[in-house]
């Protein structure tokens, strides 16, 4: 039997997207699709800000990694120009970004050159991402979109940023470190997550959740003998986020299967939902155990939090964004 195969056929990008401002940043900005994006470069991202204003320019998009840092987004029809590669180093600078992703129909050679060379040479505080962005269909099928990377730092420049980030290494520490990089390997391979922030030998592991100000954070406290799973709320939304999530506590734990902790330190300005064991970090041989609970009760949050969170209403938030021009 002779296999029938399809034609692969490249799209041009504006028979979908007319517009890059009006109709292609909005649709990145959807939490699904910034997940795409995220998969693509490694890392976790949350929408923070669209058109983001910078002097007489805006950002297109302002993300946040899953570590709290920021991330500036830009996007580009056509092929790549000076202006942008100005416009993207100054939006770093300006607005304090770890990370900028420069997504364009094009690369010319001496761009992507240019990244290659900042990435080489500048400190382990900036990385930059050269994107290509691409559309593909089968034969007559509904279009695909590729983000095809063409450029990025070094896996062993962000491996160095992570350890210096941490600060200086205990015995206790180095053994979260190596706990996390067993666990974000078993993570992948299971597909719970399409992307998962470096491991550092710290007491958590962030996972987004799809929103700026929310996110999963695994523990694996050494000194308590305890791992667990929360949902840490920043204060900038708590006093909203968490009424709304605790009206929902019944439901919640019935799709999780346990009871969790709401809010166990009331005096806290962040606030926490938590699902945690005993746990001995010292003896490696449970390790796999552990990292099998602790994906399974990842996959639990995530189906039971994810579509709870984006349904969230922050107005305060919201008002402040607005004064602010976010």
């Amino acid at each position: 039997m002779i296999a029938q195969l399809g034609t692969l056929k490249r799209v041009v990008i504006r028979e979908v997207w007319k517009f890059e401002d009006s109709d292609f940043t909005p649709w990145l900005a959807q939490s699904e699709n910034i997940a795409r994006l995220a998969a693509a470069i490694g890392m976790e991202l949350e929408v923070t800000g669209v058109e983001v204003p910078v002097g007489p320019f805006s950002a297109d998009i302002l993300a946040k990694s899953s570590s709290g840092e920021f991330i500036i987004i830009e996007n580009q029809f056509g092929k790549t120009d000076h202006d942008h590669l100005g416009k993207v180093l100054t939006y770093a600078a300006t607005l304090n970004a770890s990370a900028v992703v420069w997504i364009a129909e094009r690369f010319t050679d001496e761009h992507r050159k240019a990244i290659e060379w900042l990435n080489d040479h500048t400190s382990n505080d900036l990385s930059l991402f050269a994107v290509e962005l691409q559309l593909w269909r089968i034969d007559e099928s509904r279009p695909a979109v590729q983000f095809n990377v063409l450029s990025e730092p070094s896996e062993i420049v962000r491996q160095a940023t992570a350890v210096r980030d941490a600060g200086p290494v205990s015995e206790a520490r180095q053994l979260q470190g190596e706990f996390w990089t067993g666990f974000r390997e078993v993570l992948l391979t299971k597909k719970i997550v399409g992307s998962a922030q470096a491991a550092r030998p710290q007491y958590w592991f962030n996972v987004a959740l799809g929103r700026a100000n929310v996110h999963l954070s695994n523990i694996a406290s050494v000194a308590d003998s305890r791992i667990g799973v929360r949902v840490y709320i920043s204060n900038r939304i708590a006093s909203e986020a968490l009424p709304q999530l605790e009206a929902q506590k019944a439901e919640i734990e019935t799709e999780i299967g346990s009871s969790l902790k709401w809010n166990p330190n009331p005096n806290a300005i962040d606030k926490v939902i938590v699902l945690d064991r005993a746990a001995d970090l010292a003896d490696r041989t449970k390790w796999p155990e552990y990292f099998e609970w602790l994906c399974e009760q990842v996959s639990r949050f995530k189906k039971a939090f994810e579509p709870r969170i984006r349904q969230l209403k922050y107005p305060q938030l919201d008002e402040a964004s607005d004064s602010a021009g976010l």
